[in-house]
């Protein structure tokens, strides 16, 4: 599975009339991530469980939003993981979410955000 699937970016694009929101969106997305990972990694490490839950469905949601194709499947495994309760394998997941999250995270400032306009 890629890093980022570059036609969910070009639907956006479409979506939004070319008004440059989207790369405003995926430049938001690449700031926030090490706010965003840390919230989620904070809340597996503490099983706050409803925390966890909220931040995994967000990396989810906002990871499939810019792209992130790989990294939002393992927010969806990890939410599932979350749901059943099984914080050691979530656990040993953050370790994925953190390796694909920075490399998505690349990807996307080099394929996408540090383009041309």
């Amino acid at each position: 599975m890629p890093l980022i699937d570059a036609a969910v970016l070009d639907e956006l694009e479409d979506e939004l009339a070319g008004t440059g929101l989207a790369k405003r969106f995926a430049r938001d997305y690449a700031a926030m991530w090490d706010q965003r990972y840390s919230r989620l990694a904070a809340a597996v490490h503490s099983q706050d469980s409803e925390s966890a839950l909220d931040a995994a469905i967000s990396l989810k949601i906002s990871s499939a939003m810019v792209g992130g194709v790989r990294l939002a499947k393992l927010a969806e495994l990890l939410e599932t993981l979350i749901r059943l309760g099984d914080s050691g394998q979530g656990k040993v997941l953050m370790e994925r979410v953190a390796m694909d999250g920075g490399l998505t995270i690349t990807e996307l400032q080099s394929t996408y955000i540090l383009g041309t306009d």
